[in-house]
């Protein structure tokens, strides 16, 4: 007897294959927002030390999330900085920049991990991987509402 509610093998690794990339983008924006925290500087230090420390903890936390989902599905979840760079496309800052730049590039990141997500979303939509699809629909609320905020200390 088979069983409904499995999805099949195929269908497991193309989720999680959608999922190592959102993965690997979120954990590389971690690093930057943590990097940046550390760093900021200038007139609006006190709130945007506050602010990004609030992203990096969500985002630390999330990367637990979307790895544990990885492995649920039956597959190993990249774990190296060498694979996340490979994945991401969220890059790294060589040297702290502005607390302008740090703005800038933030909100720019938290576009692309949104843009990667919805590029993940009809994979494991499609594949009725409805514990993904949750997941990631959070994720998304979560970051267009960060560039939201982002763009409102901008203004």
């Amino acid at each position: 007897m088979t069983n409904n509610v499995e999805l099949s093998e195929q269908s497991k690794a193309e989720c999680a294959t959608a999922l190592k990339k959102v993965l690997a983008d979120t954990f590389v924006l971690y690093l930057k927002t943590h990097n940046f925290h550390w760093n900021v500087e200038g007139p609006r230090f006190l709130g945007l030390h506050a602010k990004f420390e609030e992203q990096y903890q969500n985002l630390w936390t999330v990367t637990d999330e979307i790895a544990e989902r990885i492995r649920a599905l039956g597959h190993k979840a990249p774990g190296t900085f060498a694979a996340f760079t490979d994945l991401a496309d969220v890059k790294e800052t060589e040297s702290p920049p502005s607390e302008n730049e740090m703005l800038a590039q933030l909100i720019a990141d938290n576009e692309t991990v949104a843009r990667t997500i919805r590029g993940a979303l009809p994979t494991v939509q499609s594949a009725g991987d409805e514990a993904s699809a949750g997941l990631l629909a959070d994720r998304l609320t979560y970051h267009e509402k960060e560039v939201w905020m982002m763009k409102s200390i901008t203004a």
